[in-house]
């Protein structure tokens, strides 16, 4: 079987979308099918290329048994609303064009890359092949919630075709239940909706040792340590994380931010003005450091702005740190939190509620035997979201359209 899969993050980046699709591939591969994936040149969040790569019309590698080609398109940093759509329109149109010339059974594609779905739908209709819509966010509806886009007809057009999309596609894979029910509110017919959801590579997310040359690097002997990983976006509600930082007053627990981002420049100036030496920024790092960087704090955080479209959200940074035995300090409503309290990995407070999160903190820190209950339920956790699992039950969604 022949698998075309259109993305516009794909390693060298370390985003969530691009290690979602390349360790689905990378399991599909191995499972024999032949898989190309249609991306562009590397250059997430800042716009700026990667070394060895350059921003060509058309490039091919081969990368753990997957084709990936890489196209041209126009790059920019993942700030400004209207450059990015220029950016996300000309990669789908690019890759709609060099997608014609490659054999595929199916072609799927991935959000929030909105125009990525328009190519995989052009594909489809001229060379009449099955194409799949895999749904990671509920896109334009975020872009209104976080005020990035104030064009209210803009957006009322861009979600007519967001629903013409999943009409179109074949199937629609979500990658969380409450995606699915949102989706079946609006119209779409249930039977054509599946749900993958995130999980983590618990060959490579697994519990080990504290990295003590990194704690000593870092300065974090005897600290309790809340770390972040991840994009630092207008979603994520950090700014409101470093604001009550500031009212904290265990010097003993320290923050640590690894990522980068729209937002992260203005958060590393707000935490200067308040003079806060409890928390440390640090440039994005490659997966397969995540883990070593992981085993060095005690709690993952993972917040969201309080939102009624968050609560269909689940970060997938929960899977990572529950694999590591690492609780999650969670700032997200809804199936997140189901997902967190079902298993109890971890901690909930109320999204940009600054007594409730501070509460938490103390909490996770000082009761030993809640810390050592929630370690145990992300063992549970990371067991049943394994992502070879989760790979392979996508592969066999795949598999039942193609033949």
């Amino acid at each position: 079987m022949r698998i075309l899969f259109i993305t516009d993050n794909f390693p060298p980046e370390v985003n969530a979308p691009a290690t979602r699709t390349y360790e689905h591939c990378r399991e599909w591969a191995e499972q024999g099918a032949e898989v190309t994936v249609l991306t562009c040149a590397p250059n997430f969040p800042h716009g700026n290329v990667y070394e060895g790569y350059k921003n060509r019309f058309f490039q091919k590698e081969q990368m753990d048994g997957i084709t990936v080609i890489r196209v041209w398109s126009y790059i920019t940093s993942n700030a400004g609303f209207s450059r990015r759509i220029l950016d996300y329109v000309s990669f789908g149109f690019m890759a709609f064009w060099v997608g014609l010339f490659q054999k595929h059974d199916v072609v799927i594609a991935t959000s929030p890359q909105f125009f990525t779905t328009w190519a995989a739908w052009g594909l489809s209709k001229i060379r009449r092949k099955p194409w799949v819509f895999e749904l990671r966010d509920l896109w334009p509806e975020s872009i209104r919630t976080v005020g990035a886009m104030e064009h209210e007809r803009l957006l009322n057009w861009l979600e007519k075709i967001e629903l013409g999309l999943y009409k179109s596609a074949y199937r629609v894979v979500a990658v969380t239940p409450a995606f699915k029910k949102n989706l079946i509110a609006r119209g779409i017919d249930p039977e054509k909706i599946e749900v993958v959801t995130n999980g983590s590579n618990i060959q490579l997310f697994q519990a080990r040792e504290p990295d003590l040359e990194l704690v000593q690097a870092l300065g974090l002997q005897n600290k309790f340590v809340i770390g972040y990983v991840g994009t630092h976006g207008l979603a994520h509600s950090l700014d409101f994380i470093v604001r009550s930082i500031a009212l904290l007053d265990d010097k003993d627990v320290h923050f640590l931010f690894i990522g980068d981002g729209a937002m992260k420049a203005s958060l590393m100036a707000q935490a200067e003005e308040q003079n806060l030496s409890n928390i440390t920024f640090i440039d994005p790092i490659a997966k397969d450091e995540v883990p070593r960087y992981l085993s060095v704090i005690d709690v993952s955080l993972a917040p969201l702005k309080k939102s009624d479209t968050f609560k269909t959200v689940i970060p997938s940074k929960i899977f990572e740190a529950s694999a590591m035995r690492k609780p999650t300090l969670l700032g997200v409503e809804g199936q997140a939190q189901e997902i967190l309290e079902k298993y109890g990995a971890g901690v909930c407070f109320k999204p940009e509620d600054e007594a409730d999160f501070l509460e938490k903190v103390r909490l996770l820190k000082n009761d030993a035997a809640l810390y050592q209950s929630c370690q145990a339920g992300c063992e549970r956790l990371s067991l049943d979201y394994d992502r070879k699992r989760l790979g392979r039950k996508m592969l066999g969604i795949i598999q039942g359209l193609a033949e």
